[in-house]
């Protein structure tokens, strides 16, 4: 597996990552236990370094699940967690709001170190912005976690690039994690752009579209009530139908190059900036190998272009979000 730096960090990590919500939390019911370990451990086995989880994810669960995992090859590993919702006092799935205060952040990192079973995490995002705290309050925070040798990079999730250069004049942001796909491509109006010029790493998530993108989903799926994506207004019948003319165009370019919809999705990404790490999420060995062979895709830019402009005809029908989850990005 080919390394990859986040911006102009030394965070070194593999060309693709993990994501590992899906294991525990938000796809259906969470997964078995042993055979996650043993897919994350195999995940080790071939290359991938960079794994990322969150508080939130259970909550709680897939922290404990990701820590246990990586435990005996932790210092070969970069471990990436996320803070800032006020969980229920109960441990319910959910959250009851925002809460980026910095004793709040300074108790999360307490408890995140435990379940990863780690002294250190690597990377640290704040996993939404809150607009009740000051980013400069947030970055603070977090710069004395990485003078306790708590934490190592600060990280920020979906914020608007005011944010980011408020946060990066306090603490430099190593990267930002944020959904980017070829169904999602607002990032590279203003963010993108904002990235390049402070030399921050981006780390897309659902960089298949909430599976979307590997043609493995249609409008005749049915996605049970425990499934997050059913939720969502992308992911009703109809946008689906319509949106399936992008699976088509992935389908068309994987046939030319002898590779699969999602392996075309990821390697798109990958051919976009060179500190580009998407972490696409999977609980199954196939798709994990599948995407793994994404990294060596060579996409020409004559291939890119062919892509870009075909894409560029298919208006994507849906938004990604309802209108609560919406607001509380790009702040």
């Amino acid at each position: 597996m080919q390394k990859r730096k986040l911006g102009t960090s030394n965070l070194e990590v593999s060309a693709l990552g993990l994501g590992c919500m899906g294991m525990s939390f938000s796809y259906g019911a969470a997964k078995d236990k042993k055979e996650m370990i043993a897919l994350i451990r195999t995940a080790v086995d071939r290359g991938i370094t960079l794994f990322d989880t969150a508080e939130v994810y259970g909550p709680f669960s897939n922290e404990e699940l990701v820590g246990e995992a990586l435990a005996p090859v932790r210092d070969s590993v970069v471990i990436a967690t996320k803070f800032g919702f006020r969980l229920n006092p109960d441990g319910s799935p959910g959250w009851q709001g925002l809460d980026s205060r910095p004793e709040h952040i300074k108790q999360a990192i307490e408890g995140s170190l435990k379940r990863l079973q780690t002294d250190v995490i690597d990377l640290y995002y704040q996993h939404r912005v809150d607009p009740d705290v000051p980013i400069e309050d947030v970055a603070g925070a977090v710069k004395d976690l990485i003078q306790a040798g708590k934490v190592r990079h600060f990280g920020l999730s979906e914020p608007g690039v005011q944010t980011i250069r408020r946060a990066h004049a306090v603490q430099p942001v190593t990267a930002l994690q944020n959904e980017y796909s070829l169904w999602w491509r607002r990032p590279e109006e203003e963010v993108i752009p904002t990235l390049e010029e402070l030399g921050i790493g981006l780390v897309p998530y659902s960089p298949l579209g909430k599976g979307f993108l590997t043609g493995k989903i249609d409008e005749h799926t049915h996605l049970g009530a425990n499934d997050f994506r059913s939720t969502l207004p992308r992911f009703q019948p109809e946008a689906m139908k319509a949106n399936w003319a992008l699976v088509d165009l992935l389908k068309t370019i994987a046939k030319k190059k002898n590779a699969t919809p999602a392996q075309i999705a990821l390697a798109w990404l990958l051919a976009q900036k060179p500190w580009i790490v998407p972490i696409p999420g999977t609980t199954k060995l196939s798709r994990l190998d599948e995407n793994i062979g994404a990294a060596a895709i060579d996409l020409t830019p004559a291939d890119r272009i062919d892509i870009e402009t075909a894409a560029a005809h298919i208006p994507v029908q849906g938004a990604r979000y309802p209108e609560r989850l919406e607001q509380m990005t790009g702040r």
